[in-house]
């Protein structure tokens, strides 16, 4: 198998079932953060202007549409699920140091460290706000455990960092917590708000849980196949900050002794100086093909876990995103 990925059709035109929908989840998202602190209101606007796939918020809504909910109810929750993952962009790239997501400069960039951080509070303080407006208790549930977990995977990714010795097993763990559970917490929400039974929660559950891992184990392809143009970040971002990501960790497993040292120093040292050399290295000893098979192995458990759903579009959105995961160049 080649350690390339295929053109995929836009997420746009994955999420057309939805789209009317999005529209009405923006006017959400602008009428819920008009604060009276105009620094708020600059760093939110020029955060949520940066636009993105919004896939979260998206899933949600296929999810509730492909089980029969049309209740207002899923435009407020799919807003609430975008705040706490913009949130969790504006803490993260501060922990991280990062100058540009999405082709712009970060928000801590532009606004400093302190003033993201804090809007990224407030964004946490005000999703609350609005999941208790709703008024049913499961989404509290729901929720309130999803951020509790998304926290435990950013300490967990912090504790890694830079550390040779992290395996597959904790990098997946880091991956289930930080990136695929508000995935896994979005579906699961569509699953609730249309009512129906546990086994059907589930399911809408692991599909967002592995669709999640999906997106992540592609990111991390993308660091050394990508361009800053396509990404909408610098390539080897990964590299430099000293994250131990599959493709090193299987390097350090199956690679010569010199490939496996390399990584290790990659790792522990951080810096992209050698990144050449490690490109050759992963490419050559098949560490983007076994990164990108995990990738698929991830989005066909995230299609399976849907098979009982009736048939739909919003059935075949999602479904055509398991493909899009593993596909795409951004």
């Amino acid at each position: 198998m080649s350690s390339t990925a295929t053109h995929s059709p836009s997420a746009a035109t994955l999420l057309a079932p939805v789209a009317n929908d999005m529209e009405q989840v923006n006017r959400v998202i602008r009428q819920s953060l008009a604060s009276e602190v105009m620094l708020i209101n600059q760093i939110s606007e020029y955060i949520i202007g940066a636009g993105g796939k919004r896939l979260r918020p998206a899933l949600l809504l296929l999810v509730a549409g492909a089980l029969g909910d049309r209740g207002a109810h899923r435009h407020t929750l799919a807003a609430v699920v975008e705040f706490i993952h913009t949130a969790t962009l504006l803490h993260d790239d501060v922990v991280d140091e990062s100058d540009l997501r999405r082709g712009r400069q970060t928000a801590n960039a532009l606004f400093g460290n302190a003033a993201s951080v804090l809007v990224g509070d407030y964004l946490y303080s005000r999703s609350f706000e609005m999941m208790v407006g709703v008024g049913k208790m499961r989404v509290m549930e729901i929720l309130s455990a999803a951020t509790t977990i998304i926290s435990e995977g950013e300490v967990l990714q912090l504790l890694n960092m830079h550390d040779a010795d992290v395996d597959t097993g904790r990098y997946m763990q880091v991956i289930r917590y930080k990136t695929a559970k508000l995935f896994e917490a979005a579906a699961q929400l569509g699953a609730v708000l249309a009512g129906t039974d546990a086994r059907t929660e589930e399911a809408a559950a692991e599909y967002g849980r592995r669709i999640g891992t999906a997106f992540q184990i592609m990111d991390d392809w993308l660091d050394y196949t990508g361009t800053a143009e396509s990404m909408g970040k610098n390539a080897g971002d990964d590299l430099r900050e000293g994250k131990p990501t599959l493709p090193l960790i299987w390097l350090i497993e199956h690679g010569t002794a010199a490939e496996a040292a390399l990584a290790r120093e990659a790792i522990e040292q951080g810096g992209t100086t050698r990144f050449d050399e490690i490109f050759a290295a992963i490419t050559r000893s098949g560490a983007l093909d076994h990164t990108l098979q995990c990738a698929k192995a991830e989005a066909q458990a995230a299609a399976a876990a849907i098979s009982s759903f009736p048939p739909s579009i919003y059935k075949d959105s999602l479904l055509e995103l398991c493909s899009y995961s593993t596909t795409r160049q951004s």
